[in-house]
Parts: C-alpha cells; sequence; structure tokens
C-alpha cells in the first residue's frame, strides 16, 4: 500500500523561504559583536558603522526598533570622512571629548534644550552598561550604537543652538534657518578638534546681549524647579457646547485637585463647589478672589515651573530668528514687557511704558526703521475700527461720531454731514473718510512716529495718559503709545543733528525745534535722515542679574507654540 507524501517537507520549504524573506526585510545590524582584543575593537566598530548607516539610509533612519537617527545624510558625510571609524571612543575606552558631550548633553537644560532631544536615555543606558562590565566593554555592536548615537545627537543640538526649533517667522531676517550639510559637517570638524568644545557651543548661538542674559538665570530657576507635571487647561472653550463645557470643566477641577483646593474628582463639582475651589486657589496665588474662572485664572494653572521652562526655551529660540548681529541703534518694543527700550551699542539708552494692543486687536510683530515725526498730528481711522465699532453705532446714532470728536469727510474732502447718510445700507465699509484733527484731546496725544508697515500701525503719544499707571497695559487697537514719547523724539532729532553734522550737510531741525513746535502747537511733518530701525517682538520673559522675569502671555502666542513643539516634553 502507497504512503501519502509527508507534509513536513513542504513546511519546511515554506518556513525556509518566509525566513528568507524576513531577513531581506529587516535591518541587517547585529545585536552582539563580541571583540576579545581592545586593538581589534575600532576596526570591528567601523565595519558595524557602515552597516549601521546603510539601514539607517534605507530606513528613513531608522536602523531597529530601538535605534533611529535624525540627521543619517549628515552622519553619513562625517563618517566616510573617518573611513567610518569611531569617533567617541578608542581600543574600548571613551575619548575624553566623549565625557564633555555626555554631561552637555545631560545638561541640555542649561541650554534651554531637552536633553532627551538628544538620544539621552539611550546614552545613559549605554554609558552605565560599557562603564560598569568589563563584558559589556567587549561588545563592538554597544560601542557603534554609542558612537552613532553620541554623534546624531551633536548634529541635532548644533541645528537647536544654531537656528532653533520654530519655523521661520515672517518678520525674521536671520536667513541661515537651512542649515547645509557643509556647514553640519565643518561644525563636526571644529567641535572635535581639541579644545574647540565650548567655543565652538559659543559661537554657534546668537551674540544678543539678552539671549545670555536670560541663559545666565536658567541655572538657578533649574536649582529650585518644581518638575511636577500639572494637568494643562484649554481655553476657551466653545460657549454652549456642553460636551466642551463639560470637559473643561474635568480638566479645572483636576488641575484645582493638583493644587488641593478641591477633594474630589470622582464626579462633577456643582457650581457652588466649583467657585469655593475657585477662591481658594485664587487666595492662594493673591488673585483677586471671586470664584470666577476666566484667561487670567487659567492662565496662573498653567504657569507651573514645567510651563515656564518651556516658555524660556521659546525665547530663547525667538532670539535665533533676530539678525545675527544687531544695528549699533535701534528701537525694541517687547510686547509682553509692556515697554519700549532705545538700544545703542547693546545698552539700555532710555526705556518706557507702552500700551500695545488689545487681545482682539493685537500689535503686529515686525521689522522697520522710523522714517518720519509728526507733531500735532491728526488721525485718520482705520476701516477695520470703522467697520468693527463705529459702523454699528452710527446706525443707531448718526451723531455719535461727532459726540466723539471725529469728523467725517467724502472724497473731496468737503465735510458730511453724518444725519444726511443712510447708515444701515454699509456693512463692510463706508465710502467715507472718519478724522479727528489735531489737539490735546486726539487719540494719538501730540506726536506720532512712522514706520512703513503693512497693518498701517504707528508709535505715538495718547490723550489717555493715566493708563500708563496699570500693570496690564494691552488697550489699544494695534499701535503702540509711548509714555516717553519726549525722550524717544529728542534722542531721534539728536541722532539726526550728529550724523548729519559728521557728513557736513545741512541740519534741518534739532530737538529743540520739536520742543519749539510742540508749544506753539504747531502741526509739522518731520523726515527723519538717518532712520532708526525698530523691532516689535514677543518675548515673555528675559534675564537680569541671574534671574528670569516672566511677563504675562497676552496674547496667547507662547501657549499655541507649546503645544505646537513642545507638547510632550
Amino acid at each position: 500500500m502507497l504512503r501519502s507524501p509527508s507534509p513536513y517537507p513542504y513546511y519546511i520549504t515554506l518556513l525556509v523561504i518566509a525566513l528568507f524573506l524576513l531577513s531581506c526585510n529587516s535591518n541587517d545590524t547585529k545585536k552582539e559583536d563580541v571583540v576579545t582584543d581592545p586593538m581589534a575593537m575600532d576596526k570591528t566598530v567601523a565595519a558595524n558603522i557602515a552597516s549601521f548607516l546603510d539601514a539607517a539610509a534605507a530606513h528613513d533612519g531608522k536602523v531597529n526598533d530601538s535605534l533611529r537617527f535624525s540627521m543619517t545624510g549628515v552622519l553619513e558625510k562625517f563618517y566616510d570622512e573617518r573611513n567610518n571609524m569611531p569617533c567617541w571612543s578608542s581600543k574600548e575606552k571613551w575619548q575624553t571629548l566623549a565625557d564633555t558631550l555626555y554631561r552637555f548633553i545631560e545638561q541640555a537644560e542649561l541650554q534651554g534644550l531637552f536633553p532627551e532631544d538628544y538620544h539621552y536615555s539611550q546614552l545613559r543606558q549605554l554609558k552605565t552598561k560599557l562603564d560598569a562590565d568589563s563584558i559589556s566593554r567587549m561588545d563592538a555592536v554597544l560601542w557603534t550604537r554609542a558612537d552613532l548615537l553620541l554623534t546624531d545627537g551633536l548634529v541635532q543640538v548644533i541645528k537647536d543652538l544654531k537656528v532653533g526649533r520654530l519655523r521661520k517667522d515672517s518678520v525674521s531676517l536671520n536667513k541661515d534657518s537651512v542649515l547645509t550639510t557643509a556647514f553640519y559637517l565643518a561644525t563636526l570638524r571644529r567641535i572635535t578638534a581639541p579644545e574647540s568644545f565650548t567655543a565652538t557651543i559659543n559661537s554657534l548661538q546668537p551674540a544678543h546681549k539678552g539671549y545670555w542674559e536670560l541663559k545666565r538665570g536658567i541655572r538657578s530657576f533649574l536649582d529650585s524647579m518644581d518638575r511636577r507635571v500639572f494637568t494643562h487647561i484649554r481655553y476657551p472653550f466653545r460657549r454652549g457646547d456642553q460636551k466642551d463645557s463639560a470637559y473643561f470643566i474635568k480638566l479645572l477641577q483636576q488641575r484645582l485637585a493638583e493644587s488641593n483646593c478641591i477633594g474630589f474628582t470622582d464626579r462633577l463639582p456643582d457650581s457652588t463647589e466649583l467657585a469655593a475651589a475657585i477662591r481658594k486657589y485664587q487666595l492662594q496665588k493673591g488673585l483677586e478672589v471671586d470664584g470666577k474662572y476666566g484667561r487670567i485664572l487659567v492662565g496662573e494653572l498653567n504657569n507651573n515651573d514645567v510651563e515656564r521652562f518651556k516658555r524660556i526655551a521659546l525665547t530663547l529660540d525667538r532670539y535665533k530668528q533676530l539678525p545675527p548681529v544687531m544695528p549699533e541703534k535701534y528701537v525694541w518694543v517687547n510686547l509682553p514687557g509692556f515697554y519700549l527700550r532705545m538700544i545703542q551699542r547693546d545698552t539700555v539708552v532710555f526705556e518706557s511704558r507702552v500700551i500695545c494692543g488689545k487681545p482682539a486687536t493685537r500689535t503686529p510683530l515686525l521689522n522697520a526703521e522710523i522714517s518720519d515725526m509728526v507733531t500735532y498730528p491728526t488721525w485718520t481711522v482705520p476701516t477695520s475700527i470703522i467697520v468693527k465699532e463705529y459702523l454699528p453705532k452710527l446706525k443707531k446714532n448718526p451723531n455719535y461720531l461727532s459726540r466723539i470728536g471725529l469728523k467725517i469727510f467724502d472724497g473731496e474732502g468737503e465735510e458730511v454731514d453724518p444725519t444726511t447718510v443712510n447708515w444701515a445700507k454699509y456693512t463692510k465699509g463706508i465710502p467715507y473718510k472718519v478724522m479727528q484733527g489735531s489737539g490735546d484731546d486726539n487719540s494719538l496725544g501730540v506726536i506720532k512716529f512712522n514706520f512703513s508697515n503693512k497693518y498701517a500701525v504707528y508709535l505715538h503719544d495718547t490723550n489717555k495718559r493715566s493708563l500708563f499707571r496699570n500693570a496690564s497695559r494691552a488697550y489699544s487697537h494695534g499701535c503702540v503709545r509711548v509714555q516717553e514719547w519726549q525722550k524717544l523724539a529728542y534722542y531721534i532729532a539728536d541722532n539726526d543733528s550728529s550724523q548729519l553734522s559728521l557728513k557736513r550737510e545741512p541740519v534741518k531741525y534739532t530737538a529743540d525745534s520739536i520742543r519749539k513746535w510742540i508749544s506753539q502747537k504747531d502741526r509739522r511733518r518731520i523726515d527723519v535722515k538717518n532712520r532708526v530701525p525698530l523691532f516689535i517682538r514677543y518675548f515673555t520673559c528675559e534675564g537680569s542679574g541671574g534671574k528670569i522675569r516672566f511677563y504675562e502671555d497676552i496674547y496667547g502666542e507662547d501657549k499655541l507654540l507649546i503645544e505646537k513643539y513642545f507638547a510632550k516634553k
């Protein structure tokens, strides 16, 4: 009787084919490679480096499930120059520079960086294993991983210190926002040269004095940092959306519980319980105790040390978006700090309080040059203000503009009687110009400083000077009101006079001229011959005397960027 053929050879064949295909699709790197002779270690590591980089290049930087490189192209070029020989170890021993780099990554927070962005956990495990275990030191694969991770981490450090982690913004003047492979290789050569690590690292970073002042305060901040991670609350939520509002209350309750202000989280609190918990927190933080939630309360709840460090990191990166070399003289306006500074050769000549745009009509970030000044200016109301604020009121009361000191003019420059206009038919604008004449009651005050920009904003005095006494000063429609306008005007005049005198050109005005015109309430337009650069920026913290001062995130810019770039840090 004939027997049926055994199925086992068939299954074995299938198994062999499957294993072959699996091996073809997996990265061709060893898990272990024991070298008993230290003198042969470097050559074996070099062969492994070539193998690892081939695998990474074929799999978008991924060598295996536990090893991925972010800068594979740079690594290939760098190690090709070295014939794939290791950079950070030799003959089963660390190079001195490897310890320097490892400590730098370990303490990356001092640079406003996050150690995990540079393979810190993996490097720590490898270093612990290689330092403590003589058997592990004979494993060429461990030395290979360590070498490649250190180099890849260093390349990422170079990028983050040079251009930061934020995308180039619309006002950035730093044209080196995308670094070339040639730049990375040249920098790696300098860093790995004897005695040049610190100097090269420092040379990558902005020369701006404010940048280094902020960095100087990081150590003190970290020494007292509370590293507890608290629930982050997103605000505002969608009003009228029951699901969204319930989710907000749940997050708010969880965060209040973390500060020991409410004793339960197994059910949502009623309005009385929630108000009591909010009042307790407000009392702890020195806030107005009203038991209500809003932007100020949520901002304080989210303003823990972990979030503050992220704000430090953001601010350092914002410095990297400035020009590599700042002008000798420039006006610096920091919106969250509510101040203007006149800077000359890295020194503050004078400082002034400012009022900036409300969150709904925020002051734009920009680079410009002050081109002219106008004493006793008139004010032409922007269309956006007319549509949003004045038109609805004109429809109810045609004399509204007259009551607040504004006049209406047609295209021929003739004044229009507002009671003769059918305001109801206009929705997106009006075919008239709305103006306020010059005088002490003018919204622009007695002087304005013009600079070219697409937002129709400028610096100016104000007729509501009492608002400068307030700590939070986001009140305007977008322009920047300057308390010490005299100092700014006279500085610009003196600068023009001195520069023109040096060039032996006629001086058309002086600081005394401006004083005279203002005392006589004379409307004059003054061309600024030597235009003064202006930077309007959004920096929510700054360093001074080894400490860091934080400002309110008035426009929620930090909140958005933290969620985008640092949410998982």
